[in-house]
């Protein structure tokens, strides 16, 4: 019946000049449901919700709506009138305002005739208080993580009372039991009669909370399931990629080496002038991944950009191979062999105006055969940038493309080519599967635990559990901008779950 019916997608197709991002797709979303949409990274799966929500033109098709036509050149303003709302993977906030005036950015006058700074604030924090997502109502954009920031775009979709709402990875930066609240909170709108869509890469959730799922490959849809017991992860993969994808690693037991980097006391403030990272102090060996396991906002920013010299410290040591880098510049720490994959890949990682090539030769453009001392050598460079776009299957045009052209997916996969392929002594890892689809992040995760075999040392922000406890040999646990203790694997999901949550440090739970 057409009144089940939310969406209605019907031969949707998308160009960016000769290329398919959509390509003749249905797309159904029922009333009171939840659709999971699947997809490698480029497979075509934001750009067919941008088309819905009106941020993208769609170049053929039908779009309908609760039973009404709208056109594929509709606005935003109209997909929020017909209830739609899209919590977006690149958020769309001003950096500069803080949480409270983005929210009065986005409010209709005619629905909101008296927009009172103080009503909406209150709103703000009855929201975050409701839904587990805390926010702090007066802080910048700009001094908020990516977390944080995700956290605002939930909370304003969710103050518009959309009844349609797509979600692109909204699980990315939450706890395990924060996700089930989350969850719990989408189950309980699809009850209310809210129809969602959920973009994820964590397989295992699409099949805990979706009704139905839509899986595409290279823009066109590749299957469709109804979720049920007899769907599995392996299934969902297979169709993603077109193989059985490793969700299971053995890491080689082997006895980490000398300590690498040394953190002694160490205390960093954020942007507030705060004190995000309190007296922490841990080692890496040689050889060895520690993981830094917490969610988004207790410090792991911070600590990450002190430790590359992008950011003071205001007390205590960092020494590398014993040797003080405390106060060594950026570039001294990348001639120490020092990699960087940092949170924000649009903000911190790549240079958005610029090529893909020029963004993937980035630390080597004083090096031979990239430069010969005075000039750049463009054959050397395209050489090099095409290597690295197939070992690491950066979907594009050509290496000539703007780097700001490609999915988010792709744009990890640029910093991540550039900063592995460096064989560094130290990586610095924020979120480095981040956005990407089971088959990439299966390629990353081989490639850290090669470089952790070769003996690299590695420091790995994640808030990804099922990613720490795979790859991990140790694991520190940050809230609050302390370190909660270390851990092994072994000791169990659980104990890491209440460390993050700070209800326990790691010597009381032993």
């Amino acid at each position: 019946m057409m009144d089940a019916i939310a969406v209605q997608m019907t031969n949707i197709s998308k160009y960016f000049g000769t290329q398919a991002a959509n390509d003749c797709i249905d797309f159904t979303l029922r009333r009171a449901t939840v659709h999971g949409l699947l997809g490698e990274n480029g497979a075509g799966k934001t750009t067919l919700m941008n088309v819905l929500f009106g941020l993208q033109v769609g170049d053929k098709g039908n779009l309908t709506v609760k039973g009404e036509n709208l056109a594929l050149d509709h606005t935003p303003l109209e997909s929020m009138r017909l209830g739609i709302g899209m919590v977006h993977q690149h958020f769309k906030l001003v950096r500069t305002m803080t949480v409270t005036e983005n929210f009065l950015l986005g409010l209709r006058i005619k629905r909101y005739p008296l927009l009172n700074p103080n009503v909406v604030r209150n709103r703000i924090l009855q929201l975050s208080d409701r839904f587990s997502l805390h926010v702090d109502p007066d802080a910048y954009i700009h001094t908020l993580s990516v977390g944080e920031q995700q956290r605002v775009e939930i909370l304003s979709a969710l103050y518009r009372d959309a009844d349609i709402l797509i979600l692109d990875e909204p699980t990315a930066v939450l706890t395990p039991l924060e996700t089930e609240q989350l969850f719990c909170i989408l189950k309980k709108l699809r009850s209310e009669g809210t129809s969602i869509v959920l973009i994820s890469h964590h397989l295992e959730e699409i099949l805990q909370i979706a009704d139905e799922v839509t899986i595409l490959k290279a823009g066109k849809v590749s299957g469709r399931r109804t979720i049920d017991a007899s769907v599995q992860a392996k299934d969902l993969s297979r169709l993603m990629v077109g193989r059985d994808v490793l969700f299971d690693f053995s890491k080689e037991q082997k006895p980490a080496g000398d300590e690498v980097l040394v953190v002694d006391h160490l205390c960093v403030r954020n942007d507030r002038a705060l004190e995000a990272v309190k007296e922490i102090s841990f080692s890496v060996k040689a050889g060895e991944i520690l993981a830094v396991a917490g969610v988004d906002g207790n410090g792991q920013r911070e600590l990450c950009e002190t430790l590359v010299g992008l950011r003071k410290s205001s007390a205590g040591s960092v020494l590398m191979h014993k040797e003080p880098i405390t106060e060594a510049t950026p570039l001294e720490r990348i001639r120490k062999k020092i990699s960087y994959i940092p949170e924000d890949r649009q903000q911190t990682g790549l240079v958005m105006p610029w090529s893909i090539q020029e963004n993937l030769i980035l630390k080597q453009f004083r090096e031979k055969p990239i430069s010969n001392r005075v000039f750049l050598q463009k054959h050397a460079i395209q050489t090099e940038a095409m290597r690295l776009q197939q070992a690491f299957s950066i979907k594009c045009q050509g290496v000539g493309e703007p780097v700001k052209a490609l999915s988010g997916g792709n744009q990890q996969k640029v910093i991540l080519a550039r900063e592995l392929d460096l064989q560094p002594k130290l990586l610095i890892a924020c979120h480095p599967t981040r956005g990407l689809d089971v088959g990439a992040m299966e390629y990353v995760r081989k490639q850290m635990l090669e470089l952790r075999n070769a003996g690299c040392s590695i420091l790995m922000v994640s808030a990804d559990l099922e990613e720490i406890f795979q790859i991990a040999d140790r694991i520190m646990v940050m809230y609050e901008g302390r370190s909660m203790g270390i851990v092994n694997p072994s000791q169990g999901v659980e104990l890491v779950g209440h460390m993050m949550a700070g209800i326990k440090d790691a010597e009381e739970l032993v």
